[in-house]
Order: structure tokens, then C-alpha cells, then sequence
């Protein structure tokens, strides 16, 4: 079973569609599975893919996932929803630029970006713990590479470099139970929130993605890659 969060557009509706082609049972969360119409379009055509509500803001909606999950051994967890901000982003991204800092802005999108995906991850240790295939991605960004890019927009970019540090310290902890854990950027893939200047297809990422997934091995935890598996600089 596969466990794709941020599922209703872009990467995730993505993703979503690739692993039910490829005939894994499938759960695709949203935080509004009713306005999810090309999710719940997909999950209309393929009977393994299921959708449900979760809200990675939200510990009770968290929670709410987790019980429902119960038991149920996952194999993949991709930890895909994000933001990068309010939009139109170009409207916005000056309240992320030093001297102007919406420190409230911040807050949300670490709480989304950071804080979201290790939560659900806590919570969902156990069933990735107890699956056949045990792996765990957080989705992640050039962006937050302090090495490799110069980004001024530090709401967003901080919210990577976070998580990917965290992911590091999560790759360690689960790898006495065999849980691979690594942080994928997708590339500058043409989605809702791009910024301008994307030249990978979602298509591209996905299946670059899930090839690295496939390919994943123990010595991949605690990695930083790109779609392509490229490592990328911390």
C-alpha cells in the first residue's frame, strides 16, 4: 500500500495516478477531498485507489488518519503536500523576502511543510515499520539546499532545509527497523506553485521519482536526491 499526501493536484494527483496504474492499492489524502475533482475522477476509474481527508495543519486531523489507517502495514509514504505560500505567489513573495518578513506567513508554511510531514511520519511509523517494502519520502526542494541555491524566499526555502534535517535524524532513528528514509526534490516541475521558469512535465518527475523509489536500498536513508537520482548537495 502506498500513502500519497497533497494528492489533489499536481505532483500528488500525479503520483496518485502513477501507483494506480501500477496496481498498488493506494490512499490519496486532500485537505478537501470534495473539491478534489481530478482525485476523486481517478479514484472513480481505479477501484484499488481510495481518497481521504487530511489536513497536515491540523494534529487532530492527523490523528483522525492514523485511526483510520489502524493496523494496515504501509510500504510507501510519500510525504508530498506543501506550500509555498499564499498566492498569486508573485503577489505574495514579498512578505517571505528579509526586511519585509510576514513572521506569521512563516509559521504556516513551516507548519505545513515541517512540522506536517514528521507528524503524519510519527504517526505512521509503525505501519510503514511493519510493510513488506518500508519506505518513507519526504518530498523537498532544491530550494531548501543551503549549498545549492540562494533562494531569498525564506519562509519556504528554511521550511526545506528543516525538513530535510529532520529527515536525516528520521532516517536514523527508523533504520534499526528497516525503514528507508530519503528526501526527493521533483525537480522545477510546471504546477500550480511554480514561481515561472519550470521545465520538467510532471509526467517527467513522476516517473523519475517512482524509478528512485523502486531503486531505493537501505544505504538511500537519510539522502538527499533529486528525480533523476542525482545526489543533491546539504
Amino acid at each position: 500500500m502506498a500513502v500519497i499526501t497533497g494528492a489533489n493536484r499536481g505532483i500528488g494527483l500525479g503520483l496518485a495516478r502513477k501507483y494506480a496504474a501500477d496496481g498498488w492499492l493506494v490512499i490519496a489524502t486532500a485537505r478537501e477531498p470534495g473539491s478534489a475533482v481530478e482525485l476523486n475522477g481517478l479514484s472513480a476509474d481505479h477501484a484499488a485507489l481510495s481518497v481521504a481527508q487530511l489536513d497536515l495543519t491540523d494534529p487532530d486531523s492527523v490523528a483522525a488518519f492514523a485511526g483510520q489507517i489502524g493496523d494496515t502495514a504501509i510500504d510507501l509514504l510519500i510525504n508530498n503536500a506543501g506550500t509555498m505560500g499564499p498566492h498569486p505567489l508573485a503577489e505574495h513573495i514579498h512578505r517571505q523576502r528579509f526586511g519585509g518578513i510576514d513572521y506569521g506567513l512563516w509559521a504556516d508554511v513551516l507548519l505545513t511543510n515541517t512540522l506536517g510531514p514528521v507528524r503524519l511520519t510519527e504517526a505512521l511509523a509503525d505501519n510503514v515499520a511493519a510493510s513488506e517494502k518500508r519506505i518513507v519520502v519526504m518530498v523537498s526542494s532544491t530550494a531548501g539546499s543551503i549549498a545549492g541555491s540562494d533562494r531569498p524566499a525564506i519562509a519556504y526555502t528554511t521550511s526545506k532545509a528543516a525538513l530535510n534535517k529532520a529527515t536525516t535524524i528520521i532516517a536514523e532513528e527508523l533504520a534499526p527497523r528497516g525503514v528507508v528514509v530519503f528526501a526527493m526534490c521533483p525537480g522545477h516541475v510546471k504546477t500550480r506553485l511554480g514561481i515561472g521558469g519550470a521545465t520538467v512535465e510532471v509526467a517527467e518527475s513522476v516517473d523519475g521519482m517512482a524509478a528512485v523509489i523502486a531503486a531505493a536500498t537501505p544505504a538511500d536513508s537519510g539522502r538527499f536526491l533529486r528525480y533523476n537520482g542525482e545526489s543533491i548537495p546539504w
